[in-house]
């Protein structure tokens, strides 16, 4: 050792603060990196607000948001579990629809009746894909998309070919699920945080949730490690038919009617909310909170391609279908680093 590193004092030991805050910032940066939808959020919040002032940036619009966002979320979070599986569910868009149809038909007997009857027949429709996914081994792509084309056909037997539309009879309080507010905002909004929040707890914290992230990285190394793979999957698929359901309801309750085309290409916005969110499409990764992050751009897009009122829909797939290619890129550049790093490391 020289006697210049002889006569430099030691430099002091980092605070308990100073590490944290050095080990907290480039966890911080990955994790935006494997969810871009968080700060793209809130880079589109601002220019809208800097765009159209109070008419996007205010607290009514915020709400109305809210509230067309929460059937999405709702779906989008059960189908963060299928996708981290290493499933994928095509059959949520015709769930709601069949789900909407069954509760304004229901209706007329009861807003017990409304409320029973579409949950019990999408949660059976997602048990039977479950049932022929995890004990049968058939691709969950081809079991839901038989099951989207079951689930539609359903609907429009029950509305006769989309020729009669179902009505929910003014009185019945399966209405207020829809269209009642609390602190200013709808009540479908509280319910789809209610699903998130329940979501949260059970993907991070009980073993439901981990084996599923086991699954999705390795179903092989998940049966080596004990995890009832048979038994999970069949679980996430009848969950998911379940918030199908749900959100079926809620979307009759809010218009009063259910609608057998409803619903048609919900399951692309989810997969794309879901995926835009961080998730990745091949399992083992991603999390609930970039999938709120990517219901919320979504429905940010819409909202001020609404704003424009010249743009129309179709402005939003595309710039929707844009940023998801963006995306997947971003994934797909960002997966390829972290194994040429696990690489040198090993």
């Amino acid at each position: 050792m020289s006697a210049l590193d002889l006569s430099r004092p030691p430099a002091p030991p980092p605070q308990e603060g100073e590490v944290e805050q050095r080990s907290l910032v480039p966890v911080t940066l990955a994790y935006l990196r494997r969810t871009p939808a968080i700060p793209v959020l809130l880079v589109v919040v601002v220019a809208g607000a800097i765009a159209f002032g109070t008419t996007f940036f205010s607290a009514r619009n915020f709400a109305s948001m809210a509230v067309a966002s929460s059937f999405l979320l709702i779906i989008s979070v059960g189908m963060t579990f299928v996708i981290i599986s290493g499933g994928i569910d095509l059959s949520v868009g015709s769930m709601l629809a069949l789900g909407a149809v069954l509760t304004a038909y229901s209706a007329q007997w009861g807003s017990g009746p409304a409320i029973v009857v579409p949950l019990a027949v999408c949660t059976a429709i997602g048990l039977t894909q479950g049932l022929l996914i995890s004990n049968g081994r058939l691709p969950p792509f081809i079991v839901t998309l038989a099951g989207l084309l079951f689930a539609r056909g359903l609907a429009f037997k029950v509305s006769d070919n989309g020729n009669i539309t179902h009505l929910i009879p003014e009185g019945e309080w399966v209405i207020k699920l829809g269209q009642s507010t609390f602190l200013g905002v709808g009540l479908p909004a509280w319910i789809a945080l209610g699903v998130l929040l329940l979501g949260m707890v059970v993907l991070y914290r009980t073993r439901l949730g981990h084996s599923t992230y086991a699954i999705g990285g390795s179903e092989e190394a998940a049966v080596l490690m004990g995890v009832r793979v048979v038994r999970v999957k069949l679980v996430l698929y009848t969950l998911m038919g379940f918030l199908g359901g749900l959100a079926g309801l809620l979307v009759a309750a809010r218009s009063s009617s259910g609608l057998s085309t409803i619903g048609a290409g919900f399951e692309l916005e989810a997969i794309a909310a879901v995926v835009i969110g961080g998730t990745l499409l091949t399992g083992g990764s991603g999390g609930l909170t970039g999938t709120l992050a990517g219901v919320l751009l979504l429905g940010v897009i819409e909202n001020l391609i609404n704003q424009f009122g010249t743009l129309s829909y179709y402005h939003q797939l595309v710039v929707s279908g844009a940023f998801l290619i963006v995306v997947v890129s971003a994934q797909s550049l960002f997966a390829k680093r972290e194994l040429r790093r696990a690489g040198r490391v090993t």
